[in-house]
């Protein structure tokens, strides 16, 4: 038994054309969250508060869809979502239509520690955000360019947008370019377990583009795209509807808790029984075994585990736990 983190950056049909200059920024992002967690695992710090501090700096990442480089509502604004959960009390905390608030993943745990309540939203979320004294700005410090652009080709397809998904017409192929306003960013998410077996999951993200006005995804929702029990911890990505329907991460730690199987036989069977193109998970044991699979094209992930092996990818590999992708 040992330490072992892994994170995602969001899963979807990233192209194999994808240029340079969009994914070194966002390998280099992986990479430097990835030393963040390791370095807070080796200095003891519980495994929820490098959930929170990995998702924190992801979200301070404008390459991926959660924080400042959440996407946007068919209305043109922004609203973020996060959740985290303790894996040994499965204490949980959850928010939901925030505009104004820098790190939704801390206003989560304020949720989870500060209140009686596991999920708040809106207005309340807002307020409650307000009276803890968390970092705010104004709702335009998120209304980025990039998103805006992004914004205006999904009206133009008449199509609610999945990350990583080019939105173009219905009737055409899918494109494989990726111009200045591609939608090339993703959920974020981080789950933890220490050499004691003590397991985290967190989970933020800005939702679809042109999502409509008020629609949650999975990543608030406890069983859903987050979850942490005496298992595993799970933190998925993808089209949240899908996730909804099928518990993603419960179903993996059901599966676990109550089949016997492996983290990697439990999320592999999960994943697999999903249509494919929907969705991918980072999950963590409580032994320190890490899986990160996923059954869309691609799925920005990295892991490392206390005996020394880590990893940082993008597409299916070898070392891990994925499906084989028909498009190649």
């Amino acid at each position: 038994m040992g330490w072992s983190i892994a994170l995602h950056g969001g899963a979807g049909d990233i192209p194999y054309s994808l240029p340079p200059e969009r994914r070194a920024p966002r390998e280099a992002a992986l990479r430097q969250c990835l030393a963040i967690g390791v370095a807070a695992l080796k200095a003891s710090r519980p495994p929820l508060d490098v959930v929170e501090l990995v998702v924190r700096e992801l979200e301070n990442c404008p390459h991926f869809n959660a924080g400042k480089g959440s996407v946007l509502t068919t209305d043109g604004t922004v609203e973020m979502e996060a959740c985290i959960m303790d894996g040994n009390t499965q204490k949980c905390g959850a928010v939901s239509g925030l505009s104004t608030v820098v790190n939704a993943i801390s206003l989560a745990r304020l949720v989870m520690e500060k209140t009686p309540h596991i999920y708040l939203a809106f207005d309340g979320a807002e307020a409650f955000a307000r009276e803890q004294g968390v970092e705010t700005v104004d709702a335009n410090h998120f209304i980025t360019p990039e998103n805006v652009e992004r914004l205006k080709q999904a009206k133009e397809a008449n199509r609610v947008q999945i990350d990583y998904t080019q939105p173009v017409k219905e009737d055409k192929p899918q494109e494989t370019s990726s111009g200045k306003g591609d939608s090339q960013i993703g959920t974020v998410g981080c789950v933890a377990v220490d050499g004691s077996g003590n397991l985290a999951a967190a989970t933020s993200t800005g939702g679809l583009v042109n999502k409509m006005v008020g629609r949650i995804g999975d990543t608030p929702v406890i069983g859903a795209g987050t979850y942490a029990n005496s298992f595993c911890a799970v933190s998925a990505t993808g089209k949240g509807e899908s996730i909804i329907r099928a518990t993603i991460a419960r179903d993996v730690a059901a599966l676990m808790e109550y089949k016997g199987l492996s983290l990697r036989e439990a999320a592999a069977y999960v994943v697999n029984n999903v249509p494919r193109g929907n969705v991918g998970l980072v999950a963590v044991s409580a032994k320190g075994e890490v899986t990160m699979p996923f059954n869309t094209r691609g799925m920005f992930r990295a892991c490392a585990t206390e005996d020394g092996y880590s990893e940082i990818g993008i597409w299916p590999s070898e070392t891990d736990c994925v499906l084989p992708d028909p498009k190649r």
